[in-house]
């Protein structure tokens, strides 16, 4: 139990409350309703797979780093709690996982895999040399109601298929402002170690405008996505509590005191994608 106790804190299991109810949103947008239970469950596994991957190999590329920061000097493969063979371990069966859950979903969803891998693989290494980082980890991020909208539709380049588009757009400005918060604690770590985080280029007061920007720009993406998709009353209201959360999210964090930025990323975040998830689930499924 400690040795998964130790696990579930290395790839953040926690952090599962940002992306799988925007998964699921994809998946219920694309079904106007409730999916066979069938696509749902292997949804949810690949997900869960996917993501089990992606931070597994994140823990694993960033750990020289992880080792010199002090924020994250305490996590489990740094001090030694947790060894580096478990981690690998989790990046090959997790990818195992993956990969039959794509097949599961469908053909689309499995000749697809191979680009959503790019990006879970691929964007651990995008802060040593872009400050496009942020809005990269949004895109892969992105990709989850994206990738659930194919396993139930089947399809990604017709017209009907533009609300899938929408919600990579959303979440991906979703993701990047809160991320551009976040990486405002390591500014003196990523200028010394030669990091590309926006913070650390262009200072925190930056960072933080361009966080506001990315979420007014997710809330408009909210916007047309209600509209494309005739959602109710649900919906609306459930956009509006999240308009109210953003807004206190960037009240509390300022460039001069960032004391409030765990409550800013964990606590806001977690209840946006939950009251967005059930205010839109209530539209479809109830109204």
């Amino acid at each position: 139990m400690r040795s998964l106790r130790l696990f579930l804190e290395m790839i953040k299991f926690e952090h599962t409350i940002f992306a799988l109810p925007f998964a699921y949103l994809g998946m219920l947008l694309a079904a106007r309703g409730w999916p066979t239970w069938h696509q749902f469950l292997w949804i949810t596994v690949a997900m869960a797979s996917a993501r089990t991957f992606a931070m597994s190999l994140n823990r694993l590329v960033d750990l020289p780093y992880d080792a010199r920061n002090p924020r994250t000097a305490q996590r489990p493969l740094v001090t030694g709690a947790l060894k580096p063979w478990v981690a690998w371990a989790a990046v090959f069966i997790s990818l195992g996982i993956f990969a039959l859950a794509a097949w599961e979903l469908g053909p689309l969803p499995f000749r697809l895999m191979p680009i959503a891998l790019i990006f879970l693989a691929g964007y651990h290494y995008t802060k040593r040399f872009t400050w496009l980082s942020h809005f990269i980890l949004g895109f892969t991020d992105g990709l989850a109601p994206m990738g659930a909208w194919v396993a139930v539709r089947g399809s990604l380049f017709t017209p009907e298929d533009f609300p899938a588009w929408l919600l990579l757009g959303i979440v991906t400005l979703w993701i990047a402002g809160f991320d551009l918060i976040y990486a405002c604690q390591d500014v003196e770590v990523d200028r010394r170690d030669g990091l590309y985080s926006i913070p650390a280029q262009f200072g925190i007061a930056t960072a933080l405008r361009l966080s506001s920007l990315c979420h007014v720009g997710m809330l408009l993406g909210l916007i047309a996505l209600g509209l494309s998709c005739s959602l109710g009353l649900a919906y609306w209201a459930g956009v509006a509590v999240c308009a109210l959360l953003l807004a206190y999210e960037h009240s509390i964090v300022k460039p001069n005191d960032l004391s409030r930025v765990n409550v800013a990323f964990f606590n806001v975040n977690g209840y946006i994608s939950l009251i967005l998830f059930f205010s839109t689930s209530t539209a479809i499924l109830f109204t």
